[in-house]
């Protein structure tokens, strides 16, 4: 089979509805690939499979294909880039959840096997100390790791477009996880910034083909992908209920481990953290340092700081010094005549000298150079 014949029969098959890895994986074990499955007759299905089902009437099966054929002509005017869940590719974190999806649409060059992935997540009315926490998280991230994570969100509103933010702000590619096709970004007012994470080296990643609409449930279903792709997720701030609850359960669920930023309990988008926490959902998390520690990831090696051996030294420094090293156990006074700095600025400058450790002071008001 051609690479585009091959591609047309993936989408078509990883557009059957509620399908996932482990059910498309028996199909296509008794099809033999993806075009066997739409080619075989739909009496013949149901035999092998020993059951019937409407995926295999062969009307909605060439809806599929009919569809999928648009989408082919679509992935190739926009250069986006199909990643199928047999692609070596595709990311394996997310082919661990039982859901992940069969087909992901991504623009933009990430690694989506990174070591270390983060997503974080939070309330659209995000408030100054979520804004906070996220900035200096993200860029302790940066500064500490010794591999720098890739930051993931969902391009939302608050607290999604302050992570991808940092982490642009921060040099680190950032993953916006779409809850539609990419021929769209929603919210229209994040077109900006989605360009500017495709620029720097990060992705928009959906499992919608461009023919879908946007629906209302399409924002919950993305949120297993937000979760399932990352190692940990963290959850900036949250009312009591929301989407970004909805990830931090998915990723529990998931075997993931999940951050929760605590705030007073008369907030409200803190009491949905503070839920997490006080039910052992998430752990407590005010910095980095909490996460790394927790995740046990490795930092950047402490470059260790030398002083210089020759320190820089100021003209009446080095007057100052030239001037002992002839004729040590000078006193101030002595000094000042000699070299024509006022007693008082001179005590100023070898108190500082002292410091540095390049004169020795001994009694009777007496110097020599250390």
């Amino acid at each position: 089979m051609d690479p585009a014949g091959d591609l047309l029969y993936k989408i078509a098959f990883a557009s059957l509805r509620s399908i996932a890895p482990a059910p498309a994986r028996d199909i296509l074990a008794l099809t033999g690939s993806e075009q066997g499955f739409f080619e075989t007759p739909a009496s013949t299905l149901s035999a092998v499979m020993s059951r019937r089902s409407r995926l295999f009437d062969e009307d909605y099966r060439r809806t599929l294909l009919e569809k999928a054929r648009r989408e082919c002509d679509f992935i190739a005017s926009y250069n986006i880039r199909p990643i199928y869940f047999t692609d070596p590719e595709y990311p394996q974190r997310l082919l661990e959840i039982p859901d992940a999806p069969l087909m992901i649409y991504t623009l933009g060059e990430c690694d989506l096997n990174r070591s270390h992935m983060i997503s974080i997540v939070g309330t659209r009315h995000l408030t100054p100390y979520g804004a906070d926490f996220i900035n200096r998280c993200v860029a302790d991230l940066a500064q500490m790791l010794a591999e720098p994570p890739v930051i993931v969100s969902g391009l939302a509103y608050g607290a999604d477009v302050t992570a991808h933010q940092a982490a642009i702000s921060n040099s680190l590619p950032t993953i916006g996880v779409l809850a539609h096709g990419l021929n769209t970004i929603y919210p229209a007012a994040h077109r900006q910034i989605a360009a500017e994470m495709v620029r720097g080296g990060g992705m928009l990643l959906t499992d919608y083909t461009s023919a879908e609409n946007i629906h209302r449930g399409n924002f919950l279903a993305r949120n297993r992908i937000v979760a399932g792709l990352t190692d940990c997720t963290i959850v900036a701030e949250s009312a009591t209920k929301g989407g970004a609850l909805v990830t931090a359960r998915l990723a529990g669920d998931y075997s993931r481990d999940v951050f929760a930023l605590p705030g007073r309990t008369s907030d409200r988008f803190s009491q949905g953290c503070n839920g997490l926490i006080a039910s052992n959902m998430a752990q407590l998390v005010t910095s980095a340092e909490d996460i790394i520690k927790a995740m046990r990831w490795p930092i950047k090696p402490v470059e260790a700081t030398t002083g210089s051996l020759f320190p820089e030294l100021t003209e009446q420094e080095q007057a100052i010094l030239d001037f002992l090293n002839e004729k040590p156990d000078c006193q101030l006074n002595m000094i000042s005549a000699n070299i024509g700095i006022p007693v008082g600025k001179l005590m100023s400058i070898l108190i500082d000298m002292e410091f540095r450790g390049l004169v020795i002071p001994y009694p009777g008001g007496k110097y020599r150079p250390a």
